[in-house]
């Protein structure tokens, strides 16, 4: 296998590999493993492997779950069918810096994407290190949000579509989750800037040390999530790739925020997603 570093922040492509063999072989695994954890995602190209393929690899990172509002593929069970066409109006969940699933008590580990179909144009993905975005505040600013706590919500983001009564329903099965706005890396211990799109309000903010009046607190929090949310948005921060079919990318999702970019026109856009169960931050 060799590894190739795409940007100095974060990003490498894996060459020589595949996938399959992965699964059974423990010594390919682990440098696998242990790519993922120093460059926080990684790209392949040319993985003509089947979808029970892609899960069984996926699963060798941890168990699978599906997804409340995405389809799980009807041959693998495990993998969620994230399909853009022509025939139904394209959704905005995608095109915004996240980190899945942060409206989970425990988000996901990461997740293996593959390409099965996209556009001939268009239609990258971006990822971000957030490890690299916390490393890079200013102190005074880590000063600020070390204790901070903050809420994430799958009801403002897929919920905010659907009506009322599904809306609530959604919300019933996944209340709202409260996590550090400055987690810890699990493996590494680096300190990680953990807020994003499904992040609405701080859960804490609101002291006698942080507020004047009660009017400060919307003004003074809700900028500062907001400055704490552009961070993604850096472009030293990044890596950009280009989907060809049977392309396939693994991430932290604990390190890294993404972006699937919507500039490409009516067309189709497949990709098979293996999301692994995470823990909960700390």
């Amino acid at each position: 296998m060799r590894v190739e570093q795409l940007t100095c922040a974060i990003g490498a492509e894996l060459i020589g590999i595949n996938l399959r063999d992965a699964v059974h072989d423990d010594a390919l695994f682990a440098a696998i493993r242990e790519a993922l954890i120093k460059h926080r995602v990684l790209f392949l190209r040319d993985q003509d492997i089947t979808s029970t393929e892609h899960a069984a690899f996926a699963r060798r990172f941890g168990d699978l779950e599906d997804h409340p509002v995405a389809p799980t593929h009807e041959d693998a069970p495990g993998l969620v069918k994230i399909y853009k066409t022509p025939d139904h109006p394209v959704d905005r969940y995608e095109n915004c810096w996240h980190t899945d699933a942060t409206w989970r008590e425990a988000p996901p580990f990461g997740a293996v994407l593959r390409c099965v179909e996209c556009p001939p144009v268009g239609g990258d993905t971006m990822w971000a290190n957030m490890v690299l975005a916390y490393e890079k505040l200013p102190e005074d600013v880590k000063a600020r949000i070390a204790d901070l706590v903050a809420s994430h919500s799958i009801e403002s983001s897929f919920g905010a579509a659907m009506p009322r009564d599904k809306r609530l329903a959604l919300k019933s099965q996944f209340p709202d989750a409260q996590h550090p706005v400055v987690r810890t890396h699990p493996q590494t211990a680096e300190k990680i800037l953990f807020v994003n799109a499904f992040t609405t309000h701080f859960v804490n903010y609101h002291t006698r040390e942080r507020v004047r009046y009660g009017q400060d607190y919307n003004k003074s929090g809700s900028e500062l999530l907001q400055y704490l949310i552009s961070q993604a948005c850096i472009p030293e921060y990044q890596v950009r790739w280009r989907w060809k079919k049977n392309s396939v990318a693994i991430w932290d999702n604990r390190s890294t925020q993404h972006y699937a970019v919507m500039d490409y026109p009516p067309c189709h856009r497949k990709m098979d997603r293996a999301t692994i169960i995470g823990d909960q931050p700390y």
